[in-house]
């Protein structure tokens, strides 16, 4: 029988552990942990997604701070907020929403917060941090992270002997997955869409990982038995048994038929996506841990 991820029941976990380090770090140090995030415009996902943030810091017991700004903001004036918080010892950790309005140009924004405020892991700094291994002071992207808690819970600390592949080769997520299954020493190959032989690279994999954007590509003769399979995709397809006009999530992987041949696989949704904001959190208490000269808990 394959196990089913459930990923709302681990994130759940990390939020535990995130609220007992929060309250223990208040209680030792005086140190209220700080989470601000920044959204620009009204694109209403968006909005949905720093709404559910900002709750769950605050469920966190973190000083949770949020910053509205108009569809016209300037970047000087981004720039300038970023400034004041980068200078505000009681904010730990700084979020900017993605993608930002245009003109505005997110990449000098995302640079200009400090590396030990980045709890969304895209500075240069902490991506070549990750890249050589220095996982004590940088600060991981958020989804490879939630995707790690996965392998880990399933496979333990120590990955040597074992086949990864990730398939899709983004900054945002194929990268930093690549590198923290590295640093588990596994063995592990980065495919992508001009791979050839996809499907024979990806039969060899003891943790199979999905994240491409195309729905249910990831076939059960691609995977050897077995396997664990993370399945990063969220991809919006038609739904015609629900009526005219509806759609329903898939994932990259096509679940159903992989399902008989894995032993361990992530649901879409339910399972990395709840993870991300879990891992958010638990980057702004790390950083928080770290400001005041504390051991950071593990997650």
């Amino acid at each position: 029988m394959v196990e089913v991820i459930d990923g709302k029941l681990v994130a759940a976990s990390v939020i535990e552990t995130v609220k007992s380090a929060t309250a223990a770090l208040e209680k030792m140090s005086g140190v209220t942990t700080g989470l601000a995030v920044i959204i620009v415009g009204d694109d209403p996902a968006s909005h949905a997604y720093v709404g559910s943030k900002s709750r769950m810091a605050k469920e966190c017991g973190f000083k949770s701070v949020q910053h509205t700004l108009p569809a016209e903001t300037k970047q000087e004036e981004l720039a300038a907020l970023v400034a004041t918080l980068n200078a505000d010892p009681s904010i730990h950790g700084i979020l900017v929403q993605l993608p930002l309005p245009k003109p505005l140009d997110s990449e000098p924004i995302i640079q200009s917060i400090l590396p030990e405020k980045d709890v969304d892991g895209l500075s240069v700094v902490n991506a070549g941090k990750l890249a050589t291994g220095d996982l004590k002071t940088g600060l991981v992207s958020c989804t490879p992270a939630g995707a790690m808690v996965f392998v880990r819970r399933t496979h333990g600390e120590d990955l040597s002997g074992l086949n990864a592949v990730v398939i899709g080769r983004s900054n945002l997520f194929g990268k930093p997955m690549a590198q923290l299954l590295l640093n588990a020493n596994a063995t592990v190959t980065i495919a992508h869409s001009r791979t050839k032989n996809l499907a024979e690279v990806c039969r060899n994999a003891d943790i199979l990982v999905a994240a491409v954007g195309r729905p249910e590509m990831v076939k059960a003769d691609w995977v050897k038995p077995g396997a664990t399979v993370i399945d990063v995709g969220i991809n919006r397809v038609p739904a015609p048994e629900k009526g005219e006009g509806k759609t329903r999530l898939v994932g990259d992987v096509a679940f159903a038929e992989v399902s008989e041949v894995a032993s361990t696989i992530t649901p879409v949704p339910g399972g990395v996506g709840p993870m991300t904001i879990a891992m958010l959190m638990a980057n702004t208490v790390i950083a928080a841990h770290r400001a005041a000269g504390q051991v950071p808990p593990k997650f």
